[in-house]
């Protein structure tokens, strides 16, 4: 297992469409068991392939609380199959979009339909926290981003200050970005 950096935005790689994934083999419970300690590292509940830069159909989850024994789950090629008409609210955050949180409505409940670790087809049925994970998550796969789902003065906000944070430190001395030498 290995730590992997995080991607932020402003990185447009947030915005790829992942692929799917043709076979589970031992390549891809690697990127699970990377993106497990990537995961818990940071930490969070949960993590998208593409936000370590890989655009596959990959995700982990784990919604157990502190001091509980860890209940991972990985997700290969997850969609949503079923969703409830009631809605609920949960203050969202995300690893790639660090120290900011925001409310965002979602169906309740949901099924979806994905390959687990050893490639066998399986459904879940979740609600409350695993809901709104798993849904957050899926969104990543598509190139959605959570605050996509909030008011568009609040998105160009948080983005303008990620643009911001990201031109600051690409100034900084000893940033790749900064080292102004031609290759």
């Amino acid at each position: 297992m290995a730590l992997r950096p995080i991607i932020c935005i402003p990185d447009n790689r947030l915005r790829l469409k992942s692929q799917p994934i043709e076979r589970v083999d031992d390549d891809v419970r690697r990127l699970m068991d990377d993106m497990l300690e990537t995961m818990y590292d940071a930490p969070g509940i949960g993590l998208a392939a593409i936000q370590i830069a890989v655009p596959r159909r990959v995700v982990v989850i784990d919604t157990s609380k502190e001091g509980e024994d860890a209940r991972p789950i990985s997700f290969v090629n997850p969609e949503i199959v079923w969703s409830s008409e009631e809605k609920s609210v949960y203050q969202e955050g995300c690893l790639s979009i660090p120290e900011y949180y925001e409310d965002v409505e979602r169906p309740a409940r949901v099924r979806a339909r994905y390959l687990d670790r050893e490639g066998r087809e399986n459904e879940i049925e979740a609600d409350g926290l695993l809901a709104t994970a798993l849904q957050h998550e899926i969104d990543h796969l598509n190139g959605v981003l959570f605050i996509d789902h909030i008011s568009r003065l609040k998105r160009e906000r948080v983005w303008k200050k990620f643009v911001k944070a990201a031109k600051h430190n690409a100034n900084e001395p000893g940033h790749p970005a900064h080292d102004s030498r031609e290759l």
